[in-house]
Formats: C-alpha cells, structure tokens, sequence
C-alpha cells in the first residue's frame, strides 16, 4: 500500500532547463517531476521506497526574468589532475580570464508549487509505508534534509514545509486551461549505463498539472 504526501516548495529564483537549449539556460514554465523527485529525495531518500510524482500545483503566477552571468567555459581534464597525482608539481588550475564565458539564463521569480506525491517499495522493507511516511513528514517538519534542496539550479535554494489539509488556492491569474507543452518527465536509466529522456504533455487545468505515470503511453522518449 503506497501513503501519499503534499510537500509545499518555494523560492525566490528558478530554473527547470529545457534540454533542447544548449548554451544558453531556458527554464520551462513550472517545476519538470524530476525536480519535484528530487528535491523529495534531498529530503528523504531510501533505498527501499521509489518517489513517483502524482501531481503539480502551482500557486504563484508564473513570472519570467533574465540574467547575464559570467562562467568558466570548460572542466578541468581529468588527464591534468592524473598527472599532478603523479608527479606532484603539474599544475591543477583554470586561468578564469583564458576560460571565461558570458552567459544568459532565462529563469523563474518568486515560484510557489505543491507537490502531491506517493513512494512505491522496492523491497520488503519499503512495504512499512506508514513508517517512511512519518519519518518523511518528521523530517519536512524539522527542516531537515539529506543536501540542501535546490529548484533547478543549485545556486537557487529551496524552502519547504510539509502541507497539512486543504491545498492554498492558486492565484487569480492561473486559472483556466493552459498547455505548456512537452515537458520533460524523467531519465530512465538501461542496463549498459546509457540514460534516455521521457517527456509528457503538460497541461494545466486551474494551477494543476497531472503527471502521468513514467511508463505510461502518454509519456514518450
């Protein structure tokens, strides 16, 4: 028997990256699920239990800004941290003014979401939903969290509460229906390690946006 729960998550900035965007960052318009998952994961994560994301409410209107950052244009090759392992003395640095980059990111304001969620087991110890389900809301409660829980980017943190009794309302301006298009749904990982994108068609209804289930035929690679 898999328990629900209702998590409420909020922040000043967002960033939810549309995949199809390479250098420049272009959030979508609300929370993707994978980010709902895991920032239920940043709170409580088990190898027993699996997040599934039911449903999205988003409170707040969705508002856009844009920002200009300068970034490092590349990593630091593994090839250069090998060698100074090895002979001590190669030097283990980017010169930031060689490798510097500016770059726009296009991202949300002041977001407010719900999410409505469940845990399926995936052992016999992940069957005691009510006992992950108290530990999780206990957790929620205190503030307490496995990494800090972050809304797309980690540089944009999360707050949260768990909710308790009716969902607030959403705000005047995110009634009616809105399709939001594809959306990415979640990364569904083969056997040789190779990981492949699934997307779903997202459409609000009054702030509510319901996630089909991952392996459902309304999601697709």
């Amino acid at each position: 028997m898999s328990y629900g729960v209702s998590l409420k998550v909020w922040g000043e900035y967002a960033c939810f990256t549309r995949p199809e965007f390479k250098s420049e960052r272009v959030s979508y318009d609300v929370i993707t699920p994978s980010a709902a998952r895991g920032l239920l994961e940043a709170i409580y994560w088990k190898p027993a239990i699996a997040w599934v994301v039911d449903r999205i409410r988003v409170l707040s209107p969705i508002r856009f800004d844009t920002v200009r950052r300068n970034e490092v244009g590349h990593k630091l090759p593994l090839g250069n941290v090998t060698k100074a392992m090895r002979d001590g003395v190669s030097p283990v640095e980017i010169v930031v003014e060689d490798a510097r980059q500016q770059r726009a990111t296009l991202l949300l304001r002041d977001v407010c979401y719900v999410i409505d969620a469940h845990f399926e087991a995936r052992d016999a110890d992940g069957r005691n939903s009510a006992k992950h389900r108290e530990m999780f809301l206990r957790r929620a409660a205190k503030g307490q969290c496995f990494h800090g829980p972050y809304l797309g980017c980690r540089e944009f943190p999360a707050c949260f509460e768990p909710l308790d009794g009716a969902p607030p309302q959403p705000d005047d301006a995110l009634l009616g229906q809105r399709d939001l298009g594809w959306m990415l749904h979640d990364l569904v990982y083969g056997q040789d390690g190779e990981r492949e994108a699934r997307f779903f068609r997202a459409r609000m209804s009054d702030g509510v946006i319901d996630v089909p289930p991952l392996e459902s035929v309304e999601v697709r690679a």
